[in-house]
């Protein structure tokens, strides 16, 4: 699970990030581009929403490694880090609100309601700091560690540049921040797989049958409501 986390997070943030691009930074010019491109908003803010989420066992598997010789920096590192991918989650629920307003209401009336609730209070703001600084508590572990080396360690601190807050558009920090996750964490995924203990084929096979009809039921489920 870490390994495939470690590959599958980093490859759909930097492909939900690169998706909407084009489109300005500021919540108004998201909220229009979904009004204009809605299957494409769509699928940016999904692939990054499951990119964030699908990475906790990653960094769990991460803050591991660096656990074996340093374990302060680990807990600590592992922590907040996962603490801010949950405030991540959260915002993304937030943008799934935001941008089905403009289905709803319109375009104006939903940049209008967003722009009066933009500040309100929500506990998972006493995050923020988490979101941005645990990345970087991980690059100094995994450095010090020797579990990645001086470049990779310094592309996982660059996560720490990914804007935070809700209806967020790409910016060139935003690329490069997707970007660093891809090359601090990937190699480590696929290297953390093969040296794994290997399933037998008929154990892969059948775990993979299992997720596709999980899948679909969970999926079914929560389409019912």
């Amino acid at each position: 699970m870490g390994g495939a986390s470690l590959v599958a997070g980093p490859l759909l943030l930097l492909t939900g990030v690169l998706l909407r691009l084009r489109f300005d930074f500021f919540f108004p010019a998201q909220l229009s581009a979904y009004a204009h491109h809605p299957d494409l908003m769509t699928a940016s803010y999904s692939v990054v929403a499951a990119g964030w989420v699908l990475l906790w066992p990653g960094v769990a598997l991460l803050a591991a490694r660096i656990g074996e010789t340093f374990r302060e920096l680990a807990v600590w590192g592992g922590a907040l880090t996962i603490l801010g991918l949950f405030a991540r989650a959260f915002h993304a629920g937030v943008d799934h609100l935001g941008l089905h307003l403009v289905t709803v209401h319109g375009v104006t009336s939903a940049t209008r309601t967003v722009s009066e609730t933009y500040g309100a209070f929500h506990v998972f703001s006493t995050l923020n700091a988490a979101i941005m600084g645990g990345w970087v508590l991980l690059a100094v572990g995994a450095y010090r560690s020797r579990v990645l080396g001086p470049v990779r360690a310094t592309a996982l601190a660059l996560a720490s540049a990914m804007p935070l807050g809700v209806l967020k558009g790409t910016t060139p920090w935003s690329v490069a921040a997707a970007a660093g996750l891809c090359v601090a964490l990937v190699p480590l995924g696929v290297a953390a797989m093969r040296t794994g203990p290997a399933p037998r084929t008929a154990t892969v096979v059948g775990r993979l049958v299992m997720v596709g009809v999980v899948g679909t039921a969970m999926f079914l489920f929560g389409q019912a409501g």
